[in-house]
């Protein structure tokens, strides 16, 4: 079963947060909360460990994993061009729920399912979360339930339904809700919602008024 830390406790605080960093470098799962749910964490660049996050979700590759940042520059290092609507979208709403697919980098070494040269990326407006991530890099981060099950909204629920298959909790508290992130796919012509959710469509409108649903 995986070590459970609370991170409303300073010191356990940092512990967990290095727990989790070396457990991440050993290609281990770890539970994490977000601004949205609890997610399942995985290096973003480990194949081994990406897969280990969709079994352990009972999730197959047609669904790729999302990839969390903790800082907004690392957008620019994950794609050949950030798309001009991708950048007035994260400016406007990141930290926060919204998740923008874009294409990346050729070069980049990773595999997150079937996901056909694109990526979905966010910022989450978590301390925790932020601070896993200034240490690891980007994150491959998928809810923190099984498939088809609601999504965690309390680390005790995440650990109730992935924590036989994680190395680390990190406890953030009770999420306010189960609203998922909105996604936004960036790499056409004009961005298109994907799926509503933290952010409403009306509100992406005002950044970008060309955006279809």
């Amino acid at each position: 079963m995986a070590d459970l830390y609370d991170c409303t406790d300073p010191e356990q605080r940092t512990a967990g947060l290095d727990a989790a960093a070396a457990a991440i470098a050993r290609g281990e799962l770890v539970l994490v909360p977000t601004d949205t749910v609890y997610g399942v964490a995985a290096d973003a660049f480990s194949p081994t460990a990406v897969a280990g996050l969709l079994a352990a979700k009972n999730r197959g590759r047609a669904m790729p994993v999302p990839v969390l940042v903790g800082e907004a520059s690392t957008l620019a290092g994950l794609t050949m061009s950030v798309p001009r609507v991708a950048q007035r979208l994260a400016e406007a709403f990141w930290p926060g729920g919204l998740t923008l697919v874009i294409e990346h980098a050729p070069s980049l070494a990773w595999d997150l399912g079937d996901a056909e040269g694109t990526v979905a990326v966010r910022l989450p407006d978590d301390d925790v979360a932020r601070a896993l991530l200034r240490r690891t890099g980007p994150l491959a981060v998928s809810s923190a339930n099984r498939s088809g099950r609601p999504a965690a909204t309390s680390a005790e629920e995440a650990a109730a339904q992935l924590g036989e298959h994680a190395a680390v909790v990190l406890d953030g508290g009770p999420r306010a809700g189960s609203v998922p992130s909105t996604i936004v796919d960036c790499t056409g012509p004009v961005p298109r919602v994907l799926r509503v959710g933290a952010v409403p469509v009306e509100r992406l409108r005002e950044v970008v008024p060309e955006t279809t649903d």
